[in-house]
């Protein structure tokens, strides 16, 4: 499944490569607190769905984060400079499944409007 989000605001790749492990919490209610964060790409935290390391990857644009141990196998990536809105940051997150428990859905649903609206607040 696919989530998206446009956040309004200005910014480039390296803007969006400066949000690093220990900001997480800041922009996302749903990353609850960080249990461990062992460098600005790696960190273990708890999450409105559990426990869970996170890896921070550059991609295009700007950046990704991955549960890589979470069994929906949720990405997001927060990107920039893209079609259809080169001038926006594409929030866009993923699932590993077609189908999921829709109460589950909306959480994601949620987080993914949890971080544009975070980043209409820090960039905007």
């Amino acid at each position: 499944m696919e989530f998206f989000a446009i956040a309004r605001i200005h910014t480039n790749a390296e803007g969006l490569r400066r949000i690093t492990m220990d900001r997480l919490p800041q922009f996302s209610p749903s990353i609850e607190r960080l249990v461990t964060v062992h460098d600005d790409d790696h960190a273990r935290a708890w999450t409105v769905w559990g426990e869970f390391d996170i890896v921070r990857l550059p991609v295009t644009g700007g950046v990704r984060f991955v549960l890589t141990d979470c069994a929906n196998a949720l990405t997001w990536s927060l990107t920039t400079g893209h079609p259809p809105q080169p001038d926006a940051v594409t929030v866009h997150a993923t699932i590993n499944r077609p189908e999921q428990d829709p109460e589950f859905v909306e959480t994601i649903e949620g987080f993914v409007e949890e971080w544009r609206e975070a980043l209409e607040r820090e960039f905007g």
